[in-house]
């Protein structure tokens, strides 16, 4: 916070020596609680994966991790709300921090649990390099360490990397193709239980109208590794399809004002996802 308020009242003092011209830069980021409410249902003998659900994961692992023992049949089919918490930097056009928590309540077939706060969360996404007009895409790297709560026997800790190429069609960057990676490595705290990496490769593209309304379409194949428990498959290994489509509503300056995304996830069964995002801002640029 002391640096923050170093780089505004040092901002302040160059703009006043800047040609009027020049048109004025906000005086400090984008602050905004990245408020995402999610609604899931995970098929009998999986977790909830797919594309950046680092919440979910964390509580089902944790689940898996502290119930396995009792589910002689593996994982039961279960739905899940989530909630996601995180304080949002942008920091510029560029990168983004964030942190917060998340919370849950799950229904794996004798009622929904108490809602509780199920793991934290700690975040950087940054444009590596930016496109610009040039013929070299937009290169986006997001990272997240997530852990899962309470500190005990079975918690999980899952880092997320996604590193993203956004190649635009035009100037103002309203149409393009993506493609990417997501990787997901989560640990166990726990000699009897282990969960292997979980992979997604995929493409796609986007379109936004000059009302502001933004389309996001990702299509790819996730392929994860399994699960173990006590020396018993938990969760069996998969390769299969993955689909996400992204609805967002964003203001003149590309800030996101609402934004619904559902996706499918084949794990070999589908499991449907849907997600409201409603960004809480203390500061809009």
């Amino acid at each position: 916070m002391g640096l923050l308020c170093l780089t505004i009242s040092a901002g302040g003092a160059f703009a006043a020596d800047e040609d009027e011209k020049t048109p004025a830069k906000p005086a400090v980021p984008n602050i905004y609680l990245d408020l995402r409410t999610i609604y899931a249902t995970i098929p009998a003998g999986t977790l909830a994966l797919g594309f950046g659900n680092t919440s979910l994961a964390a509580a089902f692992e944790a689940l898996a991790a502290r119930r396995g023992t009792t589910l002689p049949n593996g994982l039961p089919a279960a739905r899940s709300i989530a909630v996601d918490l995180p304080l949002t930097v942008d920091v510029n056009d560029r990168v983004s921090l964030y942190g917060g928590v998340s919370g849950s309540t799950t229904d794996i077939g004798g009622g929904w649990s108490t809602f509780d706060i199920t793991s934290w969360n700690i975040g950087v996404q940054a444009d590596l390099y930016q496109q610009n007009g040039g013929r070299i895409p937009t290169i986006t790297l997001q990272s997240t360490l997530t852990q899962s709560v309470p500190n005990e026997q079975g918690m999980t800790n899952s880092f997320n990397n996604i590193l993203e190429f956004d190649y635009a069609l035009d100037e103002d960057e309203t149409r393009g193709w993506l493609a990417g990676m997501q990787y997901t490595y989560t640990t166990i705290a726990s000699p009897f239980a282990s969960i292997r990496p979980n992979t997604i490769l995929y493409a796609g593209g986007y379109y936004q109208w000059p009302s502001n309304w933004k389309f996001i379409g990702r299509f790819g194949m996730q392929s994860f590794g399994g699960a173990q428990l006590a020396g018993r498959t938990l969760v069996q290994s998969f390769t299969q399809p993955i689909l996400r489509l992204d609805l967002d509503r964003m203001d003149d300056n590309d800030n996101r004002l609402f934004g619904i995304t559902a996706q499918i996830a084949w794990m070999p069964r589908p499991a449907y996802q849907v997600t409201l995002r409603t960004p809480l801002y203390a500061v809009r640029n």
